[in-house]
């Protein structure tokens, strides 16, 4: 007999009801108004991205604390700590500027912070889960092609979320980890990768994106969907079938954001292993 809390009931129910017209006719509206609003913010220069991502971080470590079993007093006080290095990563046009590794510092101070005032190391965790991605877009963000460099890293985790999504459903086949997350498919995992190289290419083609960012980016597609599984396995453990309700179709922040997580730290090294070897 199936416990109604039972984790694969919740995703197996979750993805069925992803599959009806309605819900997909409403996860298109609102992935293109998210697409929208965050390429919106990357053009009009540092200031409204870094904005835009501050309230994203702090949204998504909200979910992160919910999944964690924090109570609201222990949420708040994670937020605030990640509060201080988001604070820090403003443009300079904003405040003066600080250097990006005291800024590292200062999330890893989060951390220890919220592990020892709270006592929950997945709560604190959640304060690097959330930072260090934003602290990495940030950073690209503000390079001389920053555009290019923040835009390929975030386009190339939608088109690997595109291109999976439409092979998944259109091919189907072998599942990619059953166990963790049900609709996907190793036809997915390659149509993701493919998608997000295409795309690569063409941002190679047009805008100049170097070589060895467009030649990265199958890694960093793979390395999106492995993301993607990390935060299917939380809300597993969790016996949830999403991380929120805030974004219509999709479920939570870090519903949609799963998959930037680890690609943008990995991107930004290699966006300033240039500088860093010089």
């Amino acid at each position: 007999m199936v416990s109604p809390v039972d984790p694969a009931a919740i995703h197996g129910a979750s993805d069925a009801h992803h599959r009806t017209p309605s819900n997909l006719r409403l996860r298109v509206i609102a992935s293109i108004g998210m697409i929208a609003v965050a390429s919106f913010a990357l053009w009009f220069g540092d200031i409204p991205f870094w904005i835009l991502a501050v309230v994203v971080a702090l949204l998504m470590l909200a979910e992160w604390a919910d999944l964690a079993g924090a109570t609201h007093r222990e949420k708040r006080i994670a937020q605030f700590a990640l509060s201080v290095p988001l604070a820090l990563m403003a443009p300079a046009s904003v405040i003066l500027v600080i250097h990006d590794f005291f800024t590292l510092g200062l999330l890893a101070g989060a951390f220890f912070f919220v592990a020892i005032v709270t006592g929950k190391r997945q709560l604190a965790f959640g304060t690097l889960y959330c930072g260090l991605p934003v602290l990495a877009l940030v950073v690209m963000r503000r390079q001389d092609a920053g555009l290019v460099y923040a835009f390929w890293a975030l386009a190339l985790v939608w088109a690997t979320d595109i291109g999976a999504y439409a092979a998944g459903r259109t091919i189907g086949g072998p599942k990619l980890a059953p166990a963790i997350s049900p609709a996907k498919t190793w036809a997915g995992l390659i149509g993701g990768i493919l998608l997000a190289s295409a795309l690569a290419g063409v941002l190679y083609a047009e805008t100049g994106l170097p070589a060895r960012l467009a030649l990265a980016t199958p890694m960093l597609a793979v390395l999106a969907q492995i993301g993607d599984l990390y935060e299917s396995w939380l809300k597993r453990r969790s016996g949830v079938k999403d991380s929120g309700s805030i974004l219509p179709g999709h479920g939570g922040v870090l519903d949609r954001l799963d998959g930037v997580v680890p690609t943008a730290p990995l991107a930004a090294l290699l966006v300033l292993l240039p500088l860093l070897s010089s």
